[in-house]
């Protein structure tokens, strides 16, 4: 290798350690770029809908995210802290002596050689109360963890407004950062993106919205308190597959158990068809209509994002599958791997891959040789 391959190789290494260490960072900037294209989309609709300026429709577009945004905490986390003390503070030692009255009246009618194996409701009593307690203890620890996370949230909405107040000045120059030659291929990938997002985005909110009206009919024939509430936080947790469902049947189970044992098991039973309902019917036929994303690939997706990058990372996998979906087909597949084939003059059709005439040009030539005479 010449000197300057070994440069460029020393160049690429440093790089990925640096967005390695970065990468938390990136994630935040990738955030405020999803909801940027989301707002963007809205300010647009708004835009060309009432025949406003762009100010005018950025403006209703952050006035309409913000009020959904405000009336959200005002709908649902007063209610879950207050019905959260009441669950730890005065309900449980009640919920786990209904339980252990349970477990007594179901012995009669276990074999006694099965006894043994039933968990023993006073030792997890017991367990959990130290836990309890070194939570309480951990609170600064806590504090310290949720001043972090307002701070993230406050960087991503400025650089959402950032964004949004001029989108094509920043995209501008991302694509600068490419060579010449290329920038318009790039510019072409971002136009894929944007309109990818934009419809990941459509089809997340639909289904959402769904999955909250679904949970507060459920919720509401069995008379559960503050199903409203619920219903909105089982629509919002949909967001995270996989995962946000299992977390939103937790509190309305829980205060199911404060009133009849019983509705606990419906809530649960519900939600299992809920979701059942979203993931098998309704998120396939609208993601086939918005964006095609396997199955199987969503869930390594995950599984990736999460292991590198934590919670934020299982929260913008799906995203960030698109647009890494969208690269990766791009670049690596388009203009690299199939232009390789090409350019080694092996027909891909023939069986023994015998030599043939290339019967297209090098389209990245063909790029550049009409860029450079536009610039000239």
């Amino acid at each position: 290798m010449l000197i300057g391959q070994w440069l460029g190789l020393f160049a690429l290494v440093v790089s990925l350690c640096i967005l390695w260490q970065i990468r938390q960072v990136l994630l935040i900037v990738f955030a405020a770029i999803v909801f940027a294209t989301a707002l963007n989309k809205l300010a647009r609709k708004i835009q060309y809908q009432f025949k406003q300026s762009r100010t005018i429709g950025i403006l209703a577009a952050i006035g309409i995210f913000s009020t959904i945004l405000v009336g959200f905490f005002i709908l649902i986390v007063p209610p879950f802290i207050t019905q959260f003390q009441e669950l730890t503070a005065t309900k449980f030692p009640a919920i786990i002596q209904s339980a252990d009255r349970w477990r007594t009246s179901i012995q009669s009618y276990i074999p006694a050689p099965l006894l043994p194996y039933l968990p023993n409701l006073e030792d997890l009593d017991r367990q959990i109360q130290p836990l309890l307690k070194s939570m309480a203890g951990q609170s600064l620890t806590l504090f310290s963890s949720s001043l972090a996370v307002i701070l993230n949230l406050l960087f991503v909405v400025i650089l959402t407004i950032m964004l949004l107040a001029q989108p094509n000045a920043y995209r501008q120059v991302f694509i600068s950062l490419f060579p010449s030659f290329y920038r318009r291929r790039v510019d072409g990938i971002l136009t894929e993106c944007d309109v990818s997002l934009g419809k990941w985005v459509g089809g997340a909110l639909l289904s959402m919205v769904v999955v909250a009206v679904l949970s507060l009919i459920g919720l509401l024939a069995l008379g559960i308190p503050l199903a409203l509430a619920q219903a909105i936080l089982a629509g919002l947790l949909n967001f995270i597959p996989n995962v946000g469902p299992t977390m939103s049947v937790v509190m309305p189970m829980a205060i199911a158990l404060l009133d009849e044992p019983w509705k606990a098991v419906a809530i649960l039973v519900i939600y299992l068809l809920i979701q059942q309902f979203e993931s098998n019917l309704l998120t396939p036929y609208i993601m086939s209509q918005q964006v095609s994303l396997l199955p199987a690939l969503t869930l390594i997706s995950q599984v990736f994002f999460t292991t590198f990058f934590g919670f934020l990372g299982l929260l913008l996998a799906l995203p960030l599958t698109v647009v890494a979906k969208i690269w990766i087909n791009a670049v690596l597949i388009e203009d690299i791997l199939d232009r390789w084939q090409e350019r080694r003059g092996i027909n891909p059709k023939s069986s023994g891959g015998e030599e043939v005439i290339d019967p297209l040009p090098d389209r990245i030539g063909e790029t550049e040789i009409v860029v450079t005479s536009k610039e000239s």
